[in-house]
């Protein structure tokens, strides 16, 4: 292991090589050089023609993360899980100035351990009748991008997805510590994405592992259980910038999110009694004690808060894609984070767990919903945020919550009374004869026997096998007006079309936590 200046790293990084990057938004990702390698291509025109390979979005939508190789001729190929963070990747795969690929987060980090144990690849049914199936898109985001990296296949009368592994030159990575031996910890990261994964595949395609660190230890001084990548792997490290190793995009350091301390969950602020609350609220009562669940980015945020607010949130084990197990899912910029978590372990091995079934309920964002139940939160015309760990998550969990706006664009909603008033309509229509891209298969979920619900601030949807079915509407909405007149898409409504519990529009606890208790 060498200690070397950030300057100095980017010069081992050469043209046309192939970067393998790791972080989640704006966690353990190695800021000091992604900076560094865009100082460098602006200066000289080196590195340039990169491939770059990441699971998570890395970024902050502005400048940070992966933006840093959002210049024309500095990558010519991208293969990532979620680009809505990184708006100057999206303008050169709009521009076709790149080629451009959108994988299942999951998918990205299995296949980082396939490449370090010299496997071909990874199996999975992950993305089957989404658009990552090579039937539908294959994953190509533009027309330059040809190459199939995504193949059907079939296994004992099963279909199948393989995916390719990747043969990465260059590793970038982050930690909090390293010693003498080049041994590193991250003891003040967090989250633990795939640092291990990425500097083995690194390695076993003969290529380098740059590791930026905080800090500085003696060889020896570390607890050999808590080292995450050992020095073997490591070959130089560089000390990040005092300015840009924050923990978070949004935090320096916070010691809650690393166990150094415990916040009492009463400290999580209640929310506002807005349609976010209300989705929150009727999101959260289709949870059982014991549940183990997963929350995604946006809307589905404010489930946490809920079960904090109402008491229950100590019977329920939520988790986040990132790897943590237990206390209350971080929001906002600094999502990826969890404030009192009971485990915390490797992105990689969060997507076994997922993969493998064992999560019971999920809740996730609503962009577009189509009359088969299809759902699309990847592609919205020319912006592609990509699917993230969405499909990983929805094709394996036990139950999917789908939250959601039913419109959007300039929706101004109030809660009123015990009901729920339109003060101004959305301009855009959520509910459409067909999605522009499919990230949630209905007809997968159906031949799984899915339980699904799509649950917005005034109407309550399940998808049954004839469709959408309208089943609650909101206290206080026209069912004509407010609802079928705001939808394109096909939908049934129940013979039995219930009204929404009316403790979810009142400014007061709901007494979900005595629910919860004698459920």
């Amino acid at each position: 292991m060498k200690i070397v200046t950030k300057e100095e790293a980017v010069e081992l990084i050469k043209d046309d090589a192939f970067v393998g990057l790791v972080g989640f938004v704006g966690c353990a990702h190695p800021e000091t050089l992604t900076a560094a390698c865009e100082e460098s291509f602006l200066q000289s025109g080196h590195p340039r023609n990169l491939t770059i390979q990441f699971s998570a979005g890395l970024g902050d939508s502005k400048t940070k993360g992966t933006n840093h190789f959002g210049n024309p001729g500095m990558v010519k190929r991208i293969i990532g899980g979620h680009l809505a963070l990184a708006p100057r990747l999206g303008e050169l795969i709009l521009n076709n100035q790149t080629e451009a690929y959108n994988l299942p987060q999951g998918i990205i980090t299995h296949l980082w351990r396939a490449a370090a144990g010299n496997k071909p690849g990874v199996l999975s049914k992950v993305g089957l009748k989404t658009f990552i199936d090579p039937r539908l898109e294959g994953g190509k985001l533009n027309a330059k991008t040809t190459e199939d990296i995504v193949k059907l296949m079939e296994v004992d009368g099963e279909e199948y997805l393989y995916y390719k592994a990747c043969k990465p030159d260059v590793a970038l990575i982050r930690a909090s510590t390293v010693d003498e031996n080049g041994n590193l910890t991250m003891e003040r990261e967090s989250v633990i994405p795939e640092v291990y994964a990425v500097a083995c595949a690194a390695k076993a395609n003969g290529g380098i592992v740059i590791a930026e660190v905080e800090r500085l230890a003696l060889k020896g001084s570390l607890k050999p259980m808590d080292i995450k990548v050992p020095g073997v792997l490591v070959d130089y490290v560089v000390i990040g910038d005092k300015d840009k190793f924050l923990q978070t995009n949004g935090e320096y350091y916070n010691p809650a999110y690393t166990g150094e301390v415990k916040l009492p969950l009463g400290a999580v602020k209640p929310l506002p009694l807005t349609e976010r609350k209300v989705i929150a609220r009727r999101a959260a009562m289709e949870l059982k004690p014991h549940d183990i669940a997963n929350l995604g980015i946006g809307m589905p945020e404010g489930i946490a808060a809920v079960a904090a607010e109402e008491g229950f949130g100590d019977t329920l084990t939520m988790t986040v894609e990132s790897g943590g197990f237990g206390g209350v899912p971080a929001a906002g910029a600094s999502f990826g984070a969890t404030v009192d978590p009971e485990v915390i372990v490797c992105q990689p091995d969060m997507f076994d767990f997922y993969d493998g079934g064992n999560l019971d309920v999920t809740c996730l964002g609503i962009a577009q919903v189509d009359s088969a139940g299809n759902l699309n939160v990847s592609k919205f015309g020319p912006k592609v945020p990509g699917c993230g760990g969405f499909i990983n998550i929805s094709q394996n969990a036990k139950k999917i919550i789908f939250c959601g706006t039913l419109t959007a664009g300039g929706l101004k909603v109030k809660v009123e009374d015990g009901k729920l008033v339109i003060e101004k309509e959305g301009k855009a229509k959520k509910f459409i004869p067909k999605v522009e891209q499919i990230t949630f298969s209905a007809e997968y979920a159906k031949s799984i026997h899915q339980p699904v619900l799509f649950i917005t601030e005034r109407a309550v949807f399940e998808l049954h096998d004839e469709g959408l079915v309208l089943t609650e509407i909101a206290p206080g909405i026209d069912l004509q007006q407010d609802v079928l007149a705001q939808i394109d898409a096909k939908v049934n409504v129940s013979p039995n079309l219930k009204v929404m519990d009316e403790r979810i529009f009142k400014d007061e606890i709901m007494g979900l936590s005595a629910n919860s208790i004698n459920a």
